[in-house]
């Protein structure tokens, strides 16, 4: 477990270092997120579970994890103990998603929800949240909530949907 610097001790440290102990550019910083994971009671379950029902590609398994590439993301479903999931309970006692995955536009939320309904996924109804576009949330067999949003990131979408 990671501690917090004693009050002060930050003054020595105005410039980021790496792992050699050098500065880090001005220009470095975190560029996407690799890979995630997420807690599963059976790894080959749930493996068969995000190739079936989310259309993921299977990559590696063993009796410890599993890897799938799934949005453009390797997942690994790693086996873990029971009562684990990736959900967390917010301030007002309400069990959060930590990831929200994203379609393009409201009509492609709105038929991934129905297949996803018809395939037997435990989804929520579609929600509008005050903000741009719509959303729903799904679980996986472990109960790990995930969101959907409607609306792709404006980097995403001028980096993949060129303009014609």
């Amino acid at each position: 477990r990671m501690s917090l610097p004693e009050e002060g001790s930050m003054r020595n440290y105005s410039m980021p270092f790496n792992r050699e102990g050098g500065c880090l550019g001005v220009n470095e910083k975190l560029w996407r997120v690799g890979t995630t994971y997420i807690p599963v009671t059976n790894v080959d379950q749930s493996a068969d579970w995000y190739v079936e029902k989310l259309g993921a590609e299977l990559g590696f398994i063993d009796k410890d994890k599993a890897i799938v590439n799934l949005a453009d993301q390797s997942i690994f479903l790693v086996k873990a103990a029971e009562n684990q999931s990736l959900n967390f309970i917010d301030s007002y006692g309400n069990e959060r998603f930590s990831l929200t995955f994203e379609v393009n536009g409201l009509e492609a939320l709105k038929k991934l929800h129905y297949d996803f309904v018809q395939k037997g996924i435990k989804a929520g109804e579609i929600e509008d949240r005050g903000h741009a576009g719509r959303n729903f949330v799904f679980e996986d067999i472990d109960g790990n909530m995930f969101d959907v949003w409607s609306e792709l990131s404006i980097g995403f979408k001028e980096k993949h949907f060129k303009k014609a």
